[in-house]
């Protein structure tokens, strides 16, 4: 099994692929501080599939901003050493 690497403060982009936004929505998501965050039933490239999102009420139209995708059948997911992990 592959060795799993999380972000670290010191870490670079030549490291990892997590940007600083990315990072902010994931505490978004996780740390419970805010109420407009949603799981979404939507499609990736025609695909059913679901998103992690945000919701914003913008003068009376509602605002959806994914933040993060839920992994589909056919989407093939590396580490950087190209192992591709496993789930079922």
């Amino acid at each position: 099994m592959a060795k799993i690497k999380s972000f670290q403060p010191t870490d670079t982009l030549a490291d990892t692929n997590i940007t600083p936004k990315m990072k902010a929505d994931f505490t978004a998501v996780t740390d419970g501080s805010y109420n407009n965050i949603a799981l979404f039933s939507c499609f990736l490239d025609g695909k059913p599939t679901a998103a992690i999102v945000a919701i914003t009420n913008d003068g009376g139209k509602y605002q959806i901003f994914p933040l993060f995708v839920a992994v589909t059948d056919d989407m093939r997911l590396t580490d950087h050493d190209g192992n591709e992990t496993k789930g079922d």
